[in-house]
This record gives structure tokens, C-alpha cells and sequence, in this order.
């Protein structure tokens, strides 16, 4: 084995990638595996919200709503394609929370972060504003304030994007299977879920970011079979029709103090959610139960005028956060920050966990983590990624418009919702997918709803994509209206053009 890493990091999602990233553009070199696709597992079953967290103020987590606060703005300006300001929409009466104590929360929510691209709170008169018409008469006052949206795997995938351009290898489907001293270094063995094969690499630094597999990382990886540093929370969330027309969202207080969202979801959709309830079970097999069908269902219920049933949810969708475990009696008041600890005596080689944390704060996560590599490996690049871009959105906060009007002028055969989807998830490289094509057939097939055969291959090509439900679930949103027909179509596809990662000869 020519090569010893600097760093090899376990895990692909937003930790694992942003890691990656941030030490490839100092100069490390780095190697990545995920033992499914990116984005496959927590990073991919968020709400799709990039916020300060307004109700984590109540557990006076003021030094986690800071740093979510002016992370806020640091990942608009960096993703200006994936992520979007959204305005959110509290209702309230007397029932709830008290009105002074949400204008005192949103009073430090405004001013916490050192705002200046988002607005910021005001009163709403539901009776006159359109935030009220689906809403039931009782409710007449409201706040609305700001946070972000995020289209969750992309982010995942964009980092990792950028981290292989400054160096880094990433392989996907590669599972850990052991990691073991060999002298100044970790030799780790590693299988290819695609073909069984199993290949070694070597590096100084080992970097645990498994997400809710972390302490079985530990536990089957590394040999530490007493790790038990997570508590392992379940969010599910469901996808009805559409509930609303208007562009906001709904922060919704219930009865029983715990909060969920109501979310514009695909233009003919709302997302509503989410859960907090201890998990125990198969990580693979992580499902929303009836009794959490029912909790939301109800919740969204006393809100809206028209009742929210069974009979409208067109999806489901489960993750399981892995929170450090900081005793907390309920699964809602656990911490969302994130703890990085490393084991290893002052001799022994390193393995750096990430515990917990939130997709908001995955870049002040990676700056964290680089502290703790530089005590480890010793000081190479400054840190940079602050003001840096991620793939395709170098065009600025302000120039998706012009973006958009651009790509339309350029090819008029799109429809306006496939240059509008193009535009939001690939930036300005939805010029490497269209290329020069003048006519729908120079992209080749169709597989359903603006996916053409030129998007696949440049998914397939530079996202690291195999299946068809890497592109319909994770590289976009388009399976919860794609036909079970259409997607075995792209799946058959994709077997034939799939890109299968090969390890570079030792």
C-alpha cells in the first residue's frame, strides 16, 4: 500500500462530507467511505430547514442557537441553489405559549445571529393576511419570522462534490469492515458492497462519523465494545396534499409543548413535522408508526380549517438522529449540539467521534473537527470555507433570478418546471448537463417528468449515483411522483450505465 492518508473519514453524510471537504482544501489527504449512497441515512430524513432551532431557546441553548443563527446566512451565501430564505408563521392563543415569551424568544432570535440578508420578525393579522386563510377562525395573531430552506441530500452530495475536486477520494458502498494498528498507522479493511470485494488503505487519523452507527462503528470496527455515547431519537414526518398556496410556512405549538412545521413541499405538496421519540430497533429499517401517523394528523388538525386524515398522506418519511446522549429525561429536551471526542492515549493512534449535531451546523462542526486533526497531525491549511461556494452556487444570494431567466433563454424547449427544477438543484451546473442541446431529444430519454437521459449521466458520472433511487429520492425529489413503471425503467438504465468504483492498485 503506496499511499497513507492523512485522514480516513467513516461515513457519508452532512458530518462525514463536510469534514472531508474542509480538510482536502487545507491539504490533507483524505479518504471517505459510506457503506450505502450519500445522504442514504439521518442527512436525507432532516425537515429540509436550515434554523436557529427557536424552541431550543427554551432549554437555554443559547450558545447552539448563535452559532445555528449565523450559520443561517455563511449557507445561503454558499448554496444560494439549494437553500432559500423561507418566512415561517407562529400562530397563537391563549392556550399555548404566552404572547411575551414568544416575542422575548423571537426578540433574541432575531438579534442573536447578527442577521443581515434575512428579515426579521412581525406581527400578523391572520384575519387580513393570507397566512390565515387555512387556518381555523380562532386563530387571529400570529408571528412570523425567518429561517431557511434546504434540499438535504444535495447539500450532502455538493460537499462531497467539492471535497473529491480539492483531492479527497470518496467511495460509496464501501463499508468499514476493520481497523487495526500497523506501526505509525490504521490499516483498515474495507468491502465493496456492489461485488464483495475487499481492499486495505492506511492512514494516521481515522475520523467516526457515522451518524446513528457510530458507537457500532466503535463497537464492530474498532473493538470497543463498551461505546455508548448516543441516544438514538426517531423524527418521522408525512407528506400530504397540498394544504395552502402561499410560499410560507407554519410552526405549530401543541398542546402538549412539543412543535412541528407545516412546509411548502414540491410545489403540490406540504411536509408536516416532525417526532421526537426514542428509537430502539434496526437502523436499516426505520419506519413512522401508526401512533405517530395519528400525532401529527391531529396536530395539524387543530390548525387547519380542513382536517388533515389519513386518506391525504401521499408519503412518509422516517430518520433516526443520533443525539449525545447528556441524560436527558425526554427525547425533545436531549442536546442538539454536537460533541467530537477523541480516544487514543497520548501514544496510540487516533480516532475522532462526532456525537449529535445538527445539518445547520455541519460547517462550524468540520472547523471544530480540524482544531482536534491539527492536534493530532499537526497544522496545514488555515480555515476556509466560510466564504467559499459549493459546487454551483458561485452566482450569489441574489442572482437565482437572473440564473433562471438565463437557462430559460438559452434552452426554450424546457418546460418552466424542469428549468426551474434544474436551476435549483444544480446552480450553474445545469450548463454541464445541457451542454448545447437545442431540442427535448438531444438529451436523450425521458424517464418521466423533465429527468432526462443527459441528467442521469451526469449523475451517474460526477454524483456518485447507481440506482434509481439514488436520483429520484436523494440527487432530487421527483420518486414521490414517479410511476413504479418509471422507475424500473431508470433502474434498468442504470445498471447498464453505472459507474463502478474501483480502488486505485495498491
Amino acid at each position: 500500500m503506496s499511499t497513507v492518508f492523512d485522514i480516513f473519514v467513516i461515513g457519508g453524510g452532512i458530518n462525514g462530507c463536510g469534514i472531508a471537504r474542509d480538510a482536502a482544501g487545507r491539504g490533507y489527504s483524505v479518504c471517505l467511505a459510506e457503506m450505502n449512497d450519500l445522504a442514504s441515512g439521518t442527512s436525507s430524513w432532516s425537515t429540509k430547514l436550515i434554523h436557529g432551532g427557536l424552541r431550543y431557546l427554551e432549554h437555554y441553548e443559547f450558545l447552539l442557537v448563535r452559532k445555528a443563527l449565523i450559520e443561517r446566512e455563511v449557507l445561503l451565501n454558499m448554496a444560494p441553489h439549494i437553500i432559500w430564505p423561507m418566512r415561517f408563521v407562529l400562530p397563537h392563543h391563549k392556550g399555548l405559549r404566552p404572547a411575551w415569551l414568544l416575542r422575548l424568544g423571537l426578540f433574541f432570535y432575531d438579534h442573536l445571529g447578527g442577521r443581515k440578508i434575512l428579515p426579521g420578525t412581525r406581527v400578523v393579522d391572520l384575519k387580513s393576511d393570507i397566512a390565515g386563510k387555512p387556518l381555523k377562525e380562532e386563530y387571529s395573531k400570529a408571528f412570523e419570522y425567518s429561517d431557511c430552506w434546504v434540499n438535504d441530500a444535495r447539500l450532502v452530495v455538493l460537499n462531497a462534490m467539492d471535497a473529491q475536486a480539492r483531492g479527497a477520494e470518496i467511495h460509496t458502498r464501501t463499508k468499514v469492515i476493520s481497523a487495526n494498528r500497523v506501526g505509525a498507522h490504521w490499516e483498515i479493511t474495507l468491502q465493496s458492497t456492489d461485488t464483495g470485494a475487499t481492499h486495505k488503505v492506511c492512514a494516521k487519523l481515522i475520523i467516526n462519523a457515522g451518524g446513528p452507527w457510530v458507537d457500532e462503528i466503535l463497537q464492530t470496527s474498532l473493538g470497543r465494545n463498551d461505546a455508548h455515547n448516543v441516544r438514538l431519537v426517531q423524527g418521522s414526518h408525512i407528506v400530504v396534499r397540498k394544504k395552502f398556496d402561499h410560499p410560507k410556512a407554519y410552526f405549530f405549538q401543541n398542546a402538549d409543548d412539543r412543535i412541528f412545521f407545516a412546509i411548502p413541499y414540491e410545489q403540490d405538496f406540504t411536509l408536516i413535522g416532525t417526532t421526537d421519540q426514542d428509537y430502539v430497533g434496526e437502523l436499516s429499517d426505520v419506519k413512522i408508526s401508526s401512533e405517530e401517523i395519528d400525532y401529527l394528523c391531529a396536530g395539524a388538525s387543530q390548525y387547519f380549517r380542513k382536517p388533515v386524515t389519513k386518506d391525504d398522506i401521499v408519503w412518509t418519511y422516517s430518520g433516526v438522529r443520533p443525539l449525545y446522549d447528556d441524560g436527558a429525561s425526554k427525547a425533545q429536551e436531549a442536546t442538539r449540539d454536537y460533541v467530537l471526542r477523541t480516544d487514543g492515549d497520548n501514544e496510540d493512534l487516533k480516532v475522532i467521534n462526532v456525537f449529535g449535531g445538527k445539518i445547520t451546523t455541519y460547517r462550524r462542526l468540520a472547523e471544530s473537527m480540524l482544531e482536534k486533526v491539527e492536534g493530532v497531525l499537526g497544522a496545514k491549511g488555515a480555515p476556509w470555507t466560510r466564504k467559499s461556494f459549493l459546487p454551483g452556487g458561485e452566482f450569489g444570494v441574489s442572482g437565482f433570478a437572473d440564473l433562471l431567466a438565463k437557462v430559460r433563454s438559452d434552452f426554450p424547449f424546457l418546460a418552466a418546471a424542469q428549468s426551474e427544477r434544474l436551476v435549483r438543484s444544480y446552480g450553474l451546473k445545469a450548463f454541464d448537463i445541457l451542454q448545447a442541446a437545442k431540442t427535448p431529444e438531444e438529451l436523450g430519454e425521458d424517464f418521466g417528468l423533465g429527468l432526462s437521459e443527459a441528467e442521469v449521466r451526469y449523475l451517474i458520472n460526477n454524483e456518485w449515483a447507481q440506482t434509481a433511487d439514488d436520483v429520484v429520492w436523494r440527487r432530487s425529489k421527483l420518486g414521490i411522483r414517479f410511476t413504479e413503471q418509471q422507475k424500473i425503467r431508470l433502474d434498468t438504465f442504470m445498471n447498464q450505465n453505472k459507474k463502478l468504483q474501483v480502488f486505485a492498485a495498491e
